[in-house]
C-alpha cells in the first residue's frame, strides 16, 4: 500500500505506475481516492473546529453558573448539546471515507522500481545472467516422477485416497533426499549469517492482507472452517507478520531470518504436463529467507537474496539463472522481482525455482512495522523476501542434472553429510 500524501501530491505518477501494470481498470480508484480522503479531511477538520468551540463553551458555562446566570447557561448548554449531534455526524463521516479510502489503496499497485523492465506478462520477463553450463546428456532422461518410482520414492495412489489430487508420499531415499535438501539449506543459509526460525504455519486475516493482495489471498489461501485463521503459502507470510504493530530500534536493523515450514496453496486452474507430477501440489516444504531493514538498505539487500539462491543452488552442481519479472508480472505489493530458475535437461529449458522480491515499505505499512532512529523519527521499514529452496520442485532439478544413463543418482560432496555419506542413489527397478 503506497503513502496517501504520496497519492495526494503525486496522482499522475500513481496513474502511470497503473499504466506500466497494465491495469487500467484501476486508473478510476486515483480519483475515487482523492475525493473520499478530500471528505474526510474536511469531516476532520470542521469536527476539530467544534471540538474546539465546545471548548470554549464549556467554560462559559462554567463562567455563566459560577454569575448565577442560570438562563444564559442552558442556553450555551443547548448548543453544546446540538454541537455534539453533528459532531457524531462528521465523526461517522470522517470513518466511513477513511475506510473507502483504505479498501481503494489496498488494491492501487505499489510504485515499481525504475529498473523494472514494462511489459503485460511474464512472456516479457528478462533474462539477467546465467550460472553453469547446462547439461545436455547423451540419453533420455524420464520424466521426474518416473526417476522416482524407479527408486520407490513416491506414491500418488495411496495420497489420492488419503488427501486427493495434488498430494503425494515421498518414501525411502527420495524422502530422505527431500529431508536433506532442507536441512543442508538450512545450515546455508545460517552459516551466511541469517537466524533460523521454525514460525507458526497458520495466521490471522489481518497478516493475510498485510502481506499480499486480495487476488494472491484468493488464489492461495486455505481457510480454517470457523476460525479467524489460514494456512501459509509459504513461511515469508507469517516471518513478516512476526514484527506487525513494532517500533524497531533503527540500530537494530537489519533483521535477517530464515524459515523452514511446510506450504499449503490453492493453485487455481489447470496446468500443463510440465507442472504435473509435484511440480504445483497443494502442500510441499520450504526454506525462505526475509529481511527487514532500512529503506535505503534495501536494494543491497535484494541482490544478496537472490544471489544466496543461485550459490546454494551452485553449490549442488545445478546451472541456474536468473529472470527480472516484467511490471505486469509482479504482484501488487512488489517493487521488484527476480526469479531463480533452475537447467531442466529433460526439457532443455529452464524452469522457476524460486522468487526473490522487494516489497519496499508496502507490508510494513499494512502491518505497521515501524523504525526509530537515534534522533526519535519514525519510519516504515523496508521487507524482502527470497526462496532459499523448496522442494520437491529442487528434487526435479536435482535428479536431472545429476541422473546417470543406468538410472543412478550422484550425491554431491555438499549433500551426503545430510544423506549419510551416500555418494550415490542406485534404483530399485
Amino acid at each position: 500500500m503506497i503513502d496517501i500524501k504520496f497519492l495526494r501530491e503525486n496522482p499522475d505518477v500513481v496513474r502511470e505506475n497503473i499504466k506500466k501494470k497494465f491495469q487500467e481498470h484501476k486508473l478510476a480508484l486515483v480519483d475515487e481516492v482523492i475525493e473520499f480522503d478530500k471528505k474526510a479531511r474536511a469531516a476532520k477538520q470542521e469536527a476539530d473546529d467544534l471540538r474546539a468551540n465546545r471548548n470554549k463553551l464549556s467554560k462559559q458555562i462554567g463562567q455563566l453558573m459560577g454569575q448565577g446566570k442560570k438562563d444564559e447557561a442552558e442556553k450555551v448548554k443547548a448548543e453544546v448539546n446540538a454541537q455534539a449531534e453533528r459532531l457524531a455526524e462528521l465523526e461517522e463521516q470522517e470513518k466511513t471515507c477513511n475506510e473507502e479510502v483504505t479498501k481503494r489503496m489496498m488494491t492501487i499497485p505499489n510504485i515499481i522500481d525504475p529498473s523494472v523492465p514494462i511489459g503485460p506478462d511474464d512472456s516479457a520477463n528478462v533474462e539477467i545472467e546465467r550460472y553453469g553450463e547446462p547439461v545436455t546428456p547423451d540419453f533420455e532422461i524420464p520424466y521426474h516422477t518416473d526417476i522416482m518410482a524407479r527408486f520407490d520414492g513416491i506414491d500418488f495412489e495411496s495420497a489420492g485416497k488419503v488427501a486427493g489430487n495434488g498430494f503425494y508420499y515421498l518414501m525411502g531415499d527420495i524422502a530422505r533426499l527431500h529431508s536433506a535438501v532442507i536441512a543442508y539449506a538450512r545450515d546455508f543459509m545460517i552459516d551466511r549469517g541469517f537466524t533460523y526460525c521454525v514460525p507458526p504455519f497458520m495466521i490471522r486475516s489481518n497478516v493475510v492482507t498485510g502481506v499480499m493482495s486480495f487476488e494472491e489471498m484468493d488464489a492461495m489461501m486455505y481457510k480454517i472452517e470457523g476460525e479467524d485463521l489460514y494456512l501459509i503459502g509459504t513461511s515469508e507470510h507469517s516471518m513478516i507478520g512476526k514484527f506487525i504493530d513494532t517500533l524497531n530500534d533503527e540500530e537494530k536493523l537489519p533483521y535477517t531470518l530464515t524459515s523452514y515450514s511446510p506450504c499449503f496453496r490453492k493453485e487455481k486452474g489447470a496446468h500443463g504436463i510440465e507442472e504435473r507430477g509435484v511440480y504445483r501440489i497443494h502442500q510441499f516444504e520450504k526454506q525462505e529467507m526475509i529481511v527487514v531493514c532500512k529503506p535505503e538498505e534495501s536494494p543491497m539487500w535484494y541482490d544478496k537474496l537472490w544471489q544466496n539462491t543461485v550459490d546454494l543452488f551452485r553449490s549442488l552442481d545445478i546451472p541456474v539463472r536468473t529472470l527480472e519479472c516484467c511490471s505486469g508480472d509482479l504482484a501488487d505489493l512488489k517493487v521488484k522481482s527476480c526469479d531463480v530458475e533452475a537447467w531442466s535437461p529433460r526439457q532443455q529449458k529452464y524452469f522457476e525455482v524460486g522468487s526473490c522480491s522487494n516489497l519496499g515499505d508496502a507490508q510494513a505499512r499494512r502491518l505497521k512495522i515501524r523504525v526509530k532512529s537515534a534522533d526519535g523519527n519514525k519510519y516504515f521499514a523496508h521487507t524482502l523476501n527470497n526462496t532459499v529452496v523448496a522442494p520437491p520442485r529442487m528434487l526435479i532439478a536435482f535428479l536431472e542434472n545429476n541422473l546417470h544413463a543406468d538410472g543412478s543418482v550422484d550425491i554431491p560432496e555438499k549433500l551426503r553429510p545430510y544423506m549419510g555419506g551416500m555418494e550415490k542413489l542406485v534404483p530399485k527397478h
